[in-house]
């Protein structure tokens, strides 16, 4: 199903019902079935091209989030029996907790420009949030799967990966839109891994990853400096390699390093 409508906060409404099969699809619910429903919610449903499959999946139990009114209205009159799941909201700006008691999975054709926000909002709900698919800009899916090592690899990668199996999953070109985007997009699905704990201080570990993407071209000991000011950093491999260099285990080594020298500053 596709009608024109109006682009809402950088939204492109795909026109090919197979490509919105395959995203729908992408979901893995083999856990789950019409006795045994998961919550999803998807945003940004726009006119309906991923809703009416997902719809039909009887393991999903669903709610729609759109910010756009004249796609709610679109979704309201098509949907009939979903209106009472339908928000007109902002994702961004939404108390999940007041919709989903329990585990929730997250789907959309994601708009551009909020795309990364809706990944950071997922992990303030990492301990819920089973799973994601999402398409995005093909350069976006590239650096949130990235391994380190590569350009693309940066403090979206380290964060989502340290508690997410990340798989970018097929590219869609730019004329499968209206209006056409003027880049290429990918599917991409996140999976929550069995991590529990980071085993360092949270806060701190994000702080120490963005402190040192701040300044990617610059080695760790040098990127570090706004953390931690004048403090001597002991002797470890770490602090020669650059930020894209680390991985989350590494990350999570220098942030117990860091924490290990601030404690000593303040005794």
């Amino acid at each position: 199903m596709y009608v024109r409508a109006k682009k809402a906060l950088g939204q492109h409404f795909l026109k090919d019902p197979k490509i919105a099969k395959r995203i729908v699809d992408s979901l893995v619910l083999s856990d789950y079935n019409e006795n045994n429903k998961i919550d999803v919610i998807e945003v940004g449903p726009g006119t309906g091209v991923l809703t009416q499959f997902l719809a039909n999946e009887p393991a999903i139990n669903l709610k729609l989030v759109e910010i756009d009114s004249e796609s709610v209205e679109f979704l309201k009159i098509h949907y009939p029996a979903l209106e009472s799941s339908l928000f007109e909201d902002d994702f961004l700006r939404m108390e999940l907790d007041d919709i989903f008691k329990g585990e929730f999975m997250v789907i959309g054709n994601f708009p551009y420009n909020i795309s990364s926000q809706i990944f950071f909002k997922v992990l303030d709900y990492k301990g819920r949030v089973p799973q994601v698919v999402g398409m995005v800009q093909k350069e976006v899916a590239e650096r949130l799967a990235s391994p380190p090592g590569k350009k693309a690899y940066g403090i979206l990668s380290v964060l989502l990966q340290a508690w997410y199996s990340i798989e970018y999953l097929f590219t869609v070109d730019e004329n499968e839109f209206i209006p056409p985007p003027k880049v290429k997009s990918a599917v991409i699905r996140l999976r929550r891994n069995s991590r529990e704990s980071l085993g360092c201080d949270e806060a701190l570990f994000k702080a120490v990853i963005k402190t040192s993407f701040n300044q990617r071209r610059k080695t760790i000991r040098n990127s570090l400096k706004p953390l931690i000011g004048g403090l001597v950093l002991p002797e470890s491999y770490l602090f020669a390699k650059r930020p894209e260099q680390l991985s989350v285990e590494e990350f999570v080594e220098l942030t117990l390093i860091v924490n290990s020298l601030k404690e000593t500053q303040t005794t």
